[in-house]
């Protein structure tokens, strides 16, 4: 349980914790008072958020609780389930797409940066049960629940100037900064526009064109590139220079 109370000040604050309270799937039992199982990692999600709301000014307390009265097991456990009795899994924002976790992602066969960039992302900040398919460019006919990226007519592809990733970030609201010198990456990589100047783009492509050359199965490439990204995205995370 993490008890919390924020100053008045800074406004962006309050917005700020809600977010990263529900990003991280906690359940409100009250209005300052929050609910994750108790597992190792959501106690480190809690610690975290803890010490950011501390040095902004505010409270925060983390407990770990056990109801006497007033509550059972089993009614703790229906905040984490949705009507059909089934975990939800719900990507809860205040803004930004909503999709059911364990989705079926479609993509083209083939995957290159920007697939397997945004295949990273999907599974990191939102459906970390996605599973991934892959298809033909063009013809391919989704079965109900599925969505498409970066494939012709897809859900998720590139719109405007923004590569698939950058669509992924945008229209799911993902406001963690170390996303942007990233998106910025994929973006020069797959779009060969220079449009960010990022000076780490012909090294990674090289990387990502060697995974490409190892192996021809997708799903392995997803895995190889998922570990190129994560090093990448904690770079960034870790307060490295963007």
């Amino acid at each position: 349980m993490l008890i919390h109370r924020l100053p008045p000040k800074p406004d962006y604050l309050r917005v700020k914790v809600l977010r990263r309270l529900r990003r991280v799937g906690a359940r409100a039992l009250k209005n300052t008072v929050y609910l994750l199982p108790n597992t190792d990692e959501a106690l480190e999600d809690f610690s975290w958020l803890r010490r950011e709301i501390e040095s902004e000014g505010g409270e925060a307390t983390i407990c770990e609780v056990r109801f006497v009265d007033g509550m059972s097991n089993a009614g703790v456990a229906a905040m984490w389930r949705d009507s059909g009795g089934h975990p939800s899994g719900i990507v809860d924002r205040d803004r930004g797409d909503q999709v059911p976790r364990g989705t079926t992602w479609v993509t083209r066969s083939g995957v290159a940066v920007d697939r397997m960039a945004s295949a990273w992302l999907i599974r990191r900040f939102i459906d970390p049960d996605a599973r991934f398919k892959f298809a033909p460019p063009r013809g391919y006919r989704p079965a109900a629940g599925e969505l498409r990226f970066d494939m012709y007519d897809g859900d998720y592809s590139h719109e405007g100037d923004d590569c698939t990733f950058e669509t992924l970030v945008r229209r799911f609201a993902l406001d963690d900064p170390a996303l942007r010198p990233l998106a910025e990456l994929v973006h020069d990589i797959d779009c060969k526009d220079g449009k960010f100047g990022r000076g780490e783009a012909s090294g990674i492509a090289l990387v990502v064109d060697s995974i490409r050359q190892g192996t021809s199965d997708d799903a392995a490439r997803l895995e190889r590139g998922g570990a190129l990204f994560d090093a990448l995205y904690e770079r960034w995370r870790a307060g490295a220079v963007a």
